[in-house]
């Protein structure tokens, strides 16, 4: 007996294990299930299993627990969406449930690419005009779309056709019927009539020497070589994909995946005369499928201004219709036909994250609560060019609505008139009146579904789950942007409560099996709105500047007025109003040490009074260099001299960003100086250096309570050492020789007398002086062992004594301060010390250089450009670089879409013939890409 119980669990687990073996003996075909997608022998045909076309499925399953079919299974709002619907009587659970995945819903629908005609393919064209074609079906037979291996819902147990190989689906983005339409008869029209006479833009150049064209053309070729290594290097190792990691020679995806960096230098390509590398780029661009993307959200305001930008603006200098690539202009209009969906809102406002499955696209949707001035108003140039070109007014009209909307809140007025808040409400509708609806609506939910639980409780059966709650933003930001702030909105994903996207409506249905009226989950709708404008997206403190997730929109209001023509006249008036808010609010002059007279771009918080509570931040960054080309070109457009010379200024002092730093290039973020008078500053060193000292103002209190402390502390020790003195006589006289008692000194120091904690308290505030050892401190706190260490002690505190490190205090800790962080001379903090390969202050370079005629402004770029090279170059292309403040950089390993697209081409144009792209018959956009300017109506 006792040795059975010693075995009882031996022979439990037998059995079990037994039993199992005897299971797996009789389902062993539902095992081949699981290895379905394996090359395998296929097991026997069940002819008592159900049909292959209706696979037993427990919908009340959550398919989100299945992970690894695929990467699409990591889309909450898209597995929410393509939850069956719960309406059927629940069936019985089989031991291996087969469960139909998300892709393969609505199988047939999948690649429908939408109900828009495209234009025709461009062979004929191509070949009428003489130009050599590219190969159409070379190009289609590959396609740098995800493929998403899912097992076939058919193989497996019960499979009829059991060799059928497992097929392959894709989740596509198809055209939807909108919710929110406008109208036929309320479609805001393109201006039409003749284009206004507009001043000339260009300085009027003359005849070049000899000398300075060869100076000219040897600049403008080693740019070109710049742009023939990287596109080499992208070609060969990023081909296909957004863009280069050029120090390990991979590449990355940060976007959608549809080749960022090879649509964004199309125009680059071409105005280089890069052509065979163009016509060889058109096949790749013509693999692109934008119905699919490794995004589960599109970034609208990046894919617009690289993407579709990109496509519109090669067109355009590749010759347009003429020109024969039409392929250009109809992956245009597939783009903007999928982005015309974000428009479907109430206010037609836009959803700047959009989430482009069908099952998520074809929901009711809202514009964000929370949105940058940015990416609401920097979409204008692109789509009124594309309604240019195609004479379809819709694309005009997306963009019309947000000017208005713009336009009509700064006719109401912001707290700085004339310039908005960083982040905007485009939601349409007054936050605090629909909280108060909401909570109604929260309210009768509640009992709705306390109704629903008590149904439950009498066995009634409901089609209401917790997973019928889940409700989730319309808004969804991506998980990060090279040029986007820190306090943009992350996903959010309420499982109760209401937000300020999607409701849950719940409708009263009669089950016709059991004849009992239900509550169960209707179709999804928009919650209730109470109408209002544009208004500011913060509570409390609100944020002005020029800089990152402001720029463009401002940038865009004088140059839609030249795409334009000068038939709207909205643009200039807001324009107009931004600059006179400029100049009152942000401009400011920093003092430098050379006295150079330059201009910056300031950013000021308010919490609604700016007369009375206005804080300036003093900031210098890369984005912000923008604003010199802007005063110059509006200021020649709208013909306000004073206008081109704040221009001048602002750029002055971006170069003198860039000279300042030990690399030659200018940091994304700093602080400086401003001078109290901006018509009458000098260098101050002694106000730089209070600056810079965090304590100045308190440092001479500190040093009196300092020389305070020093002089009771010598006090303290006169009198140890007399102590001292008067012990040693006594000891001496008594005949104590062979065993020293410790002084008196030693025992207040051991027990930590007010000497030795003035003395600690000091040394930890302030820095350690240069003549000054800490060792010292150290070695005064510890216990002496006999009298000749505690006469070493007394020397040294009369070697305190004697000390003065007080005089110099201040400079110390300013000069430790400039070589810790290595602060160029008139900078007060580097916050940020990359540099991403940025081209805004070298766009406002070219600027002036067009606009004035100077040429000290190609001898400023050209500095600029070699300290870039020396810096950034890699084997295969250019790298951001962390730290512009040390020679001894390190590289990041990215290459940004616009180096190839911005940087290199201003730097190429600033070097080219005035003529190539005259800002007289073209206008860029924020990505540099050039459109061309009308000169008829519709601008063709």
């Amino acid at each position: 007996m006792f040795r059975l119980r010693r075995y009882r669990y031996y022979v439990f687990f037998a059995a079990i294990v037994v039993f199992l073996l005897f299971r797996v003996a009789q389902n062993s075909e539902q095992w081949e299930t699981v290895s379905a997608s394996f090359p395998h022998t296929a097991p026997a045909f069940d002819p008592n299993s159900p049909p292959a076309s209706k696979p037993i499925v427990n919908k009340h399953v959550d398919t989100s627990l299945f992970r690894g079919i695929s990467s699409e299974d990591d889309d909450l709002p898209q597995r929410i969406l393509d939850r069956p619907t719960t309406d059927s009587a629940p069936v019985k659970i089989p031991d291996l449930p087969k469960l139909k995945t998300t892709q393969q819903v609505n199988d047939d629908d999948d690649n429908d690419e939408g109900d828009f005609e495209l234009p025709p393919k461009s062979d004929p064209i191509v070949e009428q005009a003489g130009v050599l074609a590219y190969d159409h079906e070379g190009a289609a037979k590959a396609t740098t779309a995800p493929v998403i291996n899912v097992p076939d819902k058919n193989v497996g147990q019960g499979a009829k056709d059991v060799d059928k190989k497992p097929t392959t689906t894709t989740i596509h983005w198809k055209k939807v019927p909108e919710h929110f339409p406008v109208p036929e008869s309320e479609i805001i029209p393109l201006p039409t009539g003749k284009p206004k006479k507009i001043p000339t833009i260009q300085y009027a150049f003359g005849k070049e020497s000899a000398e300075n064209r060869e100076i000219r053309e040897a600049r403008r070729q080693q740019v070109k070589a710049e742009m023939e290594r990287g596109w080499a290097g992208y070609w060969k190792y990023a081909k296909g994909h957004d863009e280069l990691s050029p120090v390990t020679k991979k590449f990355r995806d940060p976007f959608c995946g549809w080749a960022a960096t090879l649509v964004d230098s199309l125009d680059t390509l071409w105005i280089m005369g890069m052509e065979e590398e163009f016509k060889e780029a058109l096949a790749e661009v013509e693999k692109i499928d934008f119905t699919v993307s490794k995004r589960a959200e599109i970034p609208v305001f990046e894919t617009t201004i690289r993407y579709l930008g990109g496509l519109i603006a090669a067109y355009d200098v590749s010759g347009g219709k003429s020109g024969g690539y039409d392929i250009l202009l109809k992956k245009a209009v597939e783009l903007a036909e999928i982005l015309m969906g974000v428009f479907d809102t109430p206010n037609r406002m836009p959803v700047l994250y959009y989430n482009w499955k069908p099952q998520f696209a074809s929901q009711p949707k809202r514009a964000g609560t929370s949105a940058s001035v940015a990416e609401l108003g920097s979409l204008a140039m692109e789509f009124t060019r594309l309604a240019q070109i195609t004479k379809e007014n819709k694309y005009y009209d997306a963009v019309a609505r947000i000017t208005d909307a713009f336009y009509e809140w700064e006719e109401r007025g912001t707290s700085l008139p004339g310039i908005f808040p960083e982040r905007i409400d485009s939601s349409g509708c007054n936050q605090t009146a629909q909280s108060e609806l909401e909570a109604a609506q929260n309210a009768a939910e509640l009992e709705a579904y306390d109704q629903i639980d008590s149904s439950n409780d009498l066995g009634t059966e409901t089609t209401l789950t917790d997973e019928d709650k889940v409700d989730f933003e319309s808004d969804v930001k991506p998980k990060g942007r090279h040029n986007e702030p820190d306090n943009t909105k992350s996903p959010i994903f309420k499982r109760s409560g209401k937000s300020t996207a999607l409701n849950l409506n719940v409708v009263k249905k009669k089950n016709p099996k059991t004849g009992k009226v239900e509550l169960v989950a209707g179709q999804r709708t928009l919650p209730e709105c109470v109408s209002q404008g544009l208004t500011s997206g913060s509570w409390g403190s609100e944020q002005y500047s020029m800089g990152g997730s402001q720029d463009s929109t401002y940038e865009y209001f004088p140059k839609q007025w030249l795409l334009l023509g000068g038939l709207e006249p909205k643009y200039k008036e807001l324009h107009l109003k931004v600059i006179e808010a400029v100049k009152k609010w942000l401009l400011f002059r920093p003092m430098v040490p050379d006295d150079r007279d330059i201009l910056f771009s300031a950013k000021v918080t308010t919490n609604g009074e700016p007369e009375t509570d206005a804080r300036t931040i003093y900031e210098v960054t890369h984005l912000t260099c923008f604003i010199g080309g802007m005063f110059g070109l509006g200021g020649k457009i709208f013909e306000v001299p004073t206008d081109v010379e704040i221009g001048k200024k602002l750029t002055e002092g971006c170069v003198w960003a860039y000279e300042s730093t030990a690399t030659g290039i200018m940091p994304e973020a700093a602080h400086v100086l401003p001078c109290p008078d901006a018509k009458n500053c000098h260098w101050n060193q002694t106000l730089y250096e209070h600056t810079l000292d965090p304590s100045f103002e308190s440092r001479d209190q500190q040093i009196k309570e300092y020389y305070d402390r020093r002089a009771k502390a010598r006090a303290a020790m006169r009198k140890v050492k007399e102590e001292m003195k008067s012990e040693e006589e006594s000891s001496s006289s008594a005949g104590e020789t062979e065993y020293p008692r410790k002084s008196i000194f030693d025992e207040k120091m051991a027990r930590g007398s007010h000497a030795g904690r003035d003395n600690a308290n000091i040394r930890k505030r302030a820095p350690v002086s240069a003549t000054e050892n800490p060792a010292d401190d150290a070695a005064e706190t510890k216990l002496l062992p006999d009298k000749s260490k505690a006469k070493s002690s007394a020397a040294k505190f009369e070697d305190l004594e004697d000390s003065d490190p007080a005089p110099g205090f201040k400079k110390e800790f300013v000069d430790i301060k400039i070589e810790n962080e290595k602060l160029p001379k008139g900078f007060v903090t580097v916050n940020s010390r990359s540099y991403i390969l940025r081209p805004e202050a070298i766009e406002s370079v070219w600027y002036m250089y067009r606009i004035t005629g100077d040429k000290k402004w190609q001898d400023e770029g050209w500095k600029m450009f070699e300290a870039i090279v020396r810096h950034t170059t890699t084997d295969v292309g250019s790298s951001a670089i962390d730290n512009v403040l040390s020679t001894r950089t390190t590289q990041l390993n990215e290459m940004e879409s616009f180096w190839t697209a911005e940087t290199l081409k201003y730097f190429y144009l600033l070097y080219s013939e005035p003529n190539l792209i005259s800002l007289d018959h073209w206008v860029l956009n924020t990505e540099a890409h050039p459109f061309k300017r009308p000169k008829a109506p519709f601008g063709v």
